[in-house]
């Protein structure tokens, strides 16, 4: 019985091995690409890593940020919304700068009035009035006179008709009825010359120093909304109601970083591509009136050729594209930016990583 189970155990082993061998070697067939590997379009080409951006005069993107730091209030635009110049982006929470410039208002208006005050005197009511004090003055002045001479001519009559005492009060109520009408002259010249020069030009200086405050307080007014510095499309808006955004833009949870509030393009009516040149391809560079390259889009078969537009004569530290905070210092890399229509019924985005194939330069080609 024993024996039996040996001998089925091993006949079965066999059969297993055999298939097993039968399965292993059996040859499947691959599975086609999901696209063809991209070729180099060129005979000598360099290949370079680049990124789609939007097609600007000078730079890239264009990054906004505020001059202060607000809570959002607003946001007036959606991603991929087109705008034009000037138009409000987004609002952020003013009540207390609007406050400031309405109180700093205020006061240049009330500046103005005490200004235009001065300059409109002597108010003839003042003067009038300054007038009517004159005359009384001059009045009680005859009255008081008239007095003393009639007991300084008693006296000199007769020195028992008017004692010493009296006419010398007398004598002290006229000079002092005298002084006091010269008092109400000069007063009274005072009113009628008006504001003194140097009074109106204090508060000339007074009230433009405060109309500029003003200035200067609605021109920080109009910093707390952000608009678009120019004609294109918003490409990404990272800052939402109720979220504290400062110059250095917006705390974000997926980068742990700051990221600008919005980030804007051109009218993308045309891209740019940004691509790197290894340093120690540059010298297989051709010269640059006679640059030809082609764009290779990853993941498809499209081709696009690519116009040369310009070069930015700084060779910098390479860094990878998909994340910028990885640095490699061995190596250095050469910004060459290139231009193109995008084709009909094509989707590409600025952001988007390319393979770029430049036609390397003929003498380079054969020097080597």
């Amino acid at each position: 019985m024993r024996n039996k189970l040996l001998f089925t155990l091993a006949v079965l082993g066999i059969l297993a091995g055999l298939l097993a061998a039968y399965l292993l070697g059996e040859r499947h067939q691959p599975a086609p690409p999901l696209f063809q590997p991209t070729p180099n379009p060129y005979a000598a080409g360099i290949y370079a890593n680049g990124i789609i951006e939007s097609s600007q005069g000078s730079g890239q993107n264009v990054n906004i940020y505020p001059e202060l730091s607000a809570t959002v209030r607003q946001v007036r635009v959606k991603e991929g919304q087109k705008v034009q110049q000037g138009q409000a982006l987004i609002e952020l929470d003013d009540s207390v700068q609007r406050a400031n410039a309405e109180q700093l208002k205020l006061q240049a208006s009330a500046a103005v009035a005490t200004l235009e005050a001065l300059r409109a005197q002597p108010r003839k009511e003042q003067l009038a009035v300054a007038e009517a004090q004159r005359e009384q003055a001059v009045a009680n002045q005859r009255t008081v006179e008239a007095q003393y001479q009639k007991m300084a001519k008693a006296r000199a009559a007769d020195v028992g008709a008017v004692s010493k005492d009296a006419l010398d009060t007398a004598e002290n109520q006229y000079k002092s009825a005298r002084a006091s009408a010269d008092l109400a002259q000069r007063q009274y010249e005072l009113v009628k010359a008006g504001a003194w020069s140097y009074d109106v030009q204090a508060q000339q200086r007074q009230q433009e120093a405060l109309a500029q405050s003003y200035e200067a307080a609605k021109s920080l007014l109009a910093k707390y909304v952000l608009r678009a510095p120019m004609d294109g499309i918003v490409m990404a808006v990272n800052a939402s109601p109720g979220a504290l955004l400062t110059t250095q833009g917006v705390y974000s949870s997926y980068t742990g970083g700051q990221t600008p509030a919005l980030v804007m393009s051109s009218k993308q009516d045309e891209l740019a591509v940004r691509c790197y040149v290894d340093e120690v391809l540059i010298h297989r560079l051709p010269m640059q009136q006679a640059i030809k390259a082609q764009m290779s889009v990853r993941g498809t078969d499209i081709r696009i050729p690519l116009q040369f537009d310009r070069v930015q004569p700084y060779v910098t530290p390479k860094l990878a594209l998909s994340d910028q905070r990885q640095e490699r210092v061995d190596l250095r890399v050469l910004p060459i930016v290139f231009r193109f229509k995008p084709p009909p019924d094509t989707h590409l985005f600025p952001g988007q990583l390319v393979d770029v194939y430049i036609e390397q330069g003929t003498h380079q080609a054969s020097a080597h």
